[in-house]
């Protein structure tokens, strides 16, 4: 039996990875059969041309693009992002036919979202969304999620909670990057019918534990 194939997106400081690895905790808990698997994978040689080369994330390598990662064409960028999880999904591939539930950190959604907040126009905001849909699912031939779970930390409390990281990457320095990425998630989530949880409510940030049961339930409905 073909396992099932679930994705954590979120928009910055939403706590992606975190309430993945909890998932997962959850889910083997119960007896299931798990892998998780995060993107970009930088540890990987696809994944350190995305955080070096791509990003500049400081702990990896210095940025190429002169003209910094948000204003790199959306396409180019999208095709290192691409590659990376072509490169990489062949073990989550295994793994889904076995019958394991397969839980990603970020997958083709996160290139929907930030690469797509790059457009300004609507229309061609949704053009882009169809073209990385082609590009990914049909060109490279990578499977659809069974189910997308989107964490929605509003873009204003983002700003607060990462105020204490060391190290941003070229995407994490950009506030209008992050706005523009937010508005493109909600529409995606919209478009694409993601499963949203709101991870703040009457002004007050969720507790890790609430969103975790959250995404629990979704999963387990």
């Amino acid at each position: 039996m073909k396992g099932k194939l679930i994705v954590i997106e979120g928009t910055d400081c939403s706590g992606k990875e975190t309430q993945s690895k909890l998932l997962v905790e959850n889910l083997k808990k119960e007896g299931h059969k798990v892998f998780e698997m995060g993107f970009p994978r930088y540890d990987t040689p696809t994944g350190k041309i995305v955080g070096g080369a791509y990003l500049g994330k400081p702990e990896i390598g210095e940025s190429f693009f002169t003209e910094g990662a948000t204003n790199v064409d959306p396409k180019v960028a999208c095709l290192y992002y691409a590659a990376d999880r072509k490169y990489n999904m062949i073990e989550a591939l295994e793994y889904l036919d076995k019958g394991y539930y397969v839980i990603l950190d970020r997958y083709t959604t996160s290139n929907m979202g930030h690469q797509g907040g790059k457009i300004h126009d609507k229309d061609e905001r949704f053009n882009m969304y169809q073209w990385i849909d082609r590009l990914e699912y049909w060109l490279l031939d990578l499977p659809k999620p069974d189910i997308t779970v989107f964490l929605h930390m509003p873009y204003e409390y983002s700003l607060e909670l990462k105020k204490n990281r060391e190290f941003l990457d070229e995407h994490e320095k950009s506030p209008e990057h992050l706005k523009n990425a937010e508005t493109a998630y909600i529409e995606l989530s919209e478009l694409y019918n993601w499963k949203t949880i709101e991870c703040v409510e009457n002004g007050r940030i969720k507790t890790i534990d609430e969103i975790s049961k959250e995404v629990l339930a979704i999963v387990k409905e």
